[in-house]
């Protein structure tokens, strides 16, 4: 992928006719306040970071019956006390508080709560925040330890769905008057944020989240269930730089079979459900349009090298509606071979083998990419921040 490097501009150092001078110090007198330093542009920093849900949902997914889905609950809400957030939040807010980015898109910024397995999980309606794991919370509780630095601008929920957990992962006995084996209620709710660094240097306004009308539909234990995902959005302007439109999102992960069903009844190939996704995004009144420049970050689980068939359909599409890469790729950021990412309890650097994570941008000619680095490649405090690697970009508004 091609990076992007505003060429510098050098001065001779010839002295010019004094009545040259006198003709250029005019115009420059004549131009409108700031129109010098506007015509090289305003950098903005901009940050995509998946936080990891805690766990695999694989198991759930794929339940055949009610006794396997509430097993793999357990295991799943084993998995998330395990990778402990409370801890995985403050590396997160070092990598995030180093570069100091001035907006960042958060995926995977899960919401997990409980309840007595004697209620009914269905409709989820669950409220008591599990071990306190509000991850936009814990992350901006580091972010701003000692001095206000970042600030949640919107949040939009996404996967809601609660189920009974078998958390000892004996089946036979249960918490009285509780099914299947189970001890709790767990509900995980998935949600999209975007974090805005706090101070009068950068301006926000019309925010704005919603879910896509396409959306893999997966029938966990044969109970049909729409795996909703979705966008945030907001206006924004740093400094002196033109307003601009930030948008985040995460395209679907799970539709790589050969038949992915959808919610609206359809079956589509390997990657059309993303491909249909990031397609809306540019629609006509999509969050992604307007008469304003576009940065858009996220998890797209799609690239066009570094995976193969139906993964390329939703990154081709964004760069066949306009978008352009201003990211790098050098070194790679997806993903951890491994449920469990404490330090030494599995997956190495060496998994961070493709591309799923990106920074893209419309208006080429306004847009400009400067810098682009990997975040979060090696454990710290024991664990690693995420199963994906942090992306970070220094882009410049003309």
């Amino acid at each position: 992928m091609s990076t992007f490097f505003p060429a510098g501009t050098r001065f001779g150092a010839r002295t010019l006719a004094i009545g040259l001078v006198g003709l250029a110090a005019l115009a420059l007198l004549a131009l409108p306040g700031g129109a010098q330093a506007k015509s090289k542009g305003t950098k903005v920093k901009v940050m995509t970071r998946n936080l990891y849900l805690g766990a695999d949902l694989t198991p759930g997914v794929q339940a055949g019956s009610l006794q396997q889905l509430v097993d793999a609950a357990g295991q799943i809400l084993n998995d998330v006390d395990t990778n402990d957030f409370h801890v995985r939040a403050k590396g997160l807010a070092e990598e995030i508080k180093k570069k100091n980015p001035d907006l960042v898109g958060l995926q995977e910024a899960s919401l997990w709560r409980d309840e007595p397995c004697t209620e009914n999980p269905i409709p989820p309606h669950a409220t008591h925040v599990r071990h306190g794991n509000d991850y936009t919370k814990l992350l901006l509780k580091q972010l701003n330890k000692g001095k206000k630095r970042y600030r949640k601008v919107i949040s939009e929920p996404e996967f809601d769905f609660e189920v009974y957990a078998n958390t000892d992962g004996n089946e036979s006995t249960s918490a009285p008057g509780c099914p299947f084996g189970s001890e709790i209620n767990g509900r995980l709710t998935m949600r999209d944020a975007i974090l805005v660094h706090s101070g009068k240097r950068i301006k926000t306004k019309k925010a704005k989240g919603a879910n896509f009308d396409t959306l893999l539909q997966e029938s966990p234990a044969g109970i049909p269930t729409n795996v909703t995902r979705g966008w945030t959005r907001v206006k924004a302007k740093v400094d002196g730089s033109p307003w601009f439109r930030f948008v985040d999102t995460h395209l679907e992960a799970f539709d790589s079979q050969a038949s992915n069903h959808t919610n609206h009844g359809t079956d589509v190939g390997k990657g059309e459900i993303r491909e249909a996704q990031a397609r809306e995004l540019f629609a006509q009144g999509g969050p992604a349009t307007g008469d304003l420049p576009v940065i858009l970050v996220g998890d797209l689980n799609s690239d066009d090298d570094t995976v193969q068939d139906g993964d390329r359909l939703a990154y081709n599409a964004l760069i066949g509606g306009g978008f352009r890469e201003r990211s790098t790729d050098n070194p790679l950021g997806c993903c951890l071979n491994a449920d469990i990412i404490t330090q030494g309890g599995g997956g190495s650097v060496s998994d961070f083998d493709h591309q799923v994570d990106h920074v893209l941008t419309d208006s080429p000619k306004k847009v400009k990419l400067v810098n682009s680095s990997v975040t979060g490649r090696h454990p710290v405090n024991g664990f690693w921040d995420s199963d994906h690697a942090g992306l970070f970009s220094t882009l410049r508004l003309r």
